[in-house]
């Protein structure tokens, strides 16, 4: 008989400061993804409510059945050491993937910073080298420089391989998928709200639903309860069909919305 899939509830996070200028990306367009403190304990108090203690994507038994909770932040902003403090006092280790090109610009994680991450336990990931904003239109040799060097540069500094990765801005085809995996990453998540991850060459591809400031602890206690997901995919669904009938006009807003950022300067190490 075959055994049922996995079913694995990945939530994505960004941000936690109740000050969003004090970390992470400077723009209109990423503040709807910063949670203030208090709205996310009282996110992490719906997690902790479920049937499942969240768990490391390193630590699941592989080709296994079961349900299975992920905690995943991306960016890489300043607000991740705070999360992880969080996470630590609920016995809990989250996944923290890593822009690696903005490692000491003032709103991010120094590369000190990503190291003592990386020694309290928790999972470290590229999000790429500069993070293109649509990484679907990004030619396949630019694909491959974007999660080489954003992976060397985070094997040189932690000293382990870097197994895991997930995908900027969101958007994804079968040309981002191929090269993360021709690439050497075990692991990729995407922002597609799928439970039952899905392999590319030998690379495991899993969903997640992607937490925004307006989301309700009751609907993420729904979500790590594996219920939910089938909506969540139609308005996923419906969004990628509209953002492909109007693609000039969404790489315009996503060019100025890139504009409207401050540029940055480094923090050091």
């Amino acid at each position: 008989m075959t055994p049922d899939p996995p079913r694995i509830a990945g939530l994505m996070y960004h941000e936690v400061t109740d000050n969003p200028s004090d970390s992470g990306f400077q723009r209109p367009a990423a503040w709807r993804y910063a949670h203030g403190r208090g709205d996310f304990r009282a996110h992490l108090d719906a997690v902790a409510g479920g049937p499942c203690v969240p768990e490391l994507v390193t630590d699941l038994p592989r080709g296994g059945a079961g349900s299975h909770v992920l905690l995943t932040f991306d960016d890489g902003g300043r607000s991740a050491e705070h999360v992880a403090d969080e996470l630590e006092r609920r016995g809990w280790r989250g996944h923290f993937f890593i822009v690696t090109g903005l490692l000491g610009q003032p709103t991010f994680l120094r590369a000190s910073d990503v190291r003592r991450l990386h020694e309290r336990g928790h999972l470290i990931g590229s999000h790429s080298h500069t993070h293109p904003d649509i990484a679907r239109d990004v030619p396949r040799a630019e694909l491959l420089e974007e999660w080489r060097v954003s992976r060397r540069i985070l094997e040189d500094l932690l000293g382990v391989p870097c197994l895991a990765a997930s995908v900027p801005g969101g958007d994804i085809s079968p040309l981002v998928l191929r090269t993360a995996d021709e690439t050497g990453y075990s692991y990729l998540f995407t922002s597609e709200p799928w439970l039952v991850p899905r392999t590319v060459g030998s690379c495991t591809v899993l969903g997640r639903v992607c937490v925004k400031r307006a989301m309700s602890p009751d609907t993420v206690a729904a979500l790590v309860r594996f219920r939910g997901w089938h909506r969540v995919r139609i308005e996923r669904v419906v969004k990628a069909i509209a953002r492909r009938a109007l693609a000039p006009l969404y790489r315009r807003y996503m060019r100025q919305s890139a504009r409207l950022e401050p540029r940055l300067t480094a923090r050091g190490a």
